[in-house]
């Protein structure tokens, strides 16, 4: 994931209906949910929720799919490891993060 992946993803999470819609089909895992359950369990209506779904879908979060005659989310599971990744890259200079807090709390760490 590039800098521009990664703004466009927080962006699109960086809204409340939009996060509370990811966390719900993450939630809900591989499988997904119809438009029709989203909009029940988050009690939305149709229009902002599909606004929000195309956000979500534009950002790489969501893959819609036809099943039938309804359309099912998903969590694009693969774009939030790689955006968790990209967060977290480098954490703590490279150093195990447990290492290097545990150093950074020792007692004199700081010239104290």
């Amino acid at each position: 994931m590039d800098n521009k992946d990664a703004v466009t993803a927080l962006a699109a999470l960086a809204q409340e209906a939009r996060l509370a819609i990811f966390r719900l089909l993450v939630q809900a895992g591989p499988e997904g949910l119809a438009a029709s359950r989203i909009a029940q369990a988050l009690s939305m209506p149709s229009s902002s929720l599909s606004f929000h779904l195309k956000e979500l879908t534009r950002a790489g979060l969501i893959v819609p799919r036809q099943e039938g005659r309804f359309i099912m989310y998903a969590a694009q599971f693969d774009t939030m490891h790689a955006l968790l990744a990209f967060l977290t890259e480098n954490c703590c200079g490279g150093a195990p993060c447990g290492t290097a807090t545990k150093l950074a709390c020792a007692p004199g760490a700081c010239g104290a």
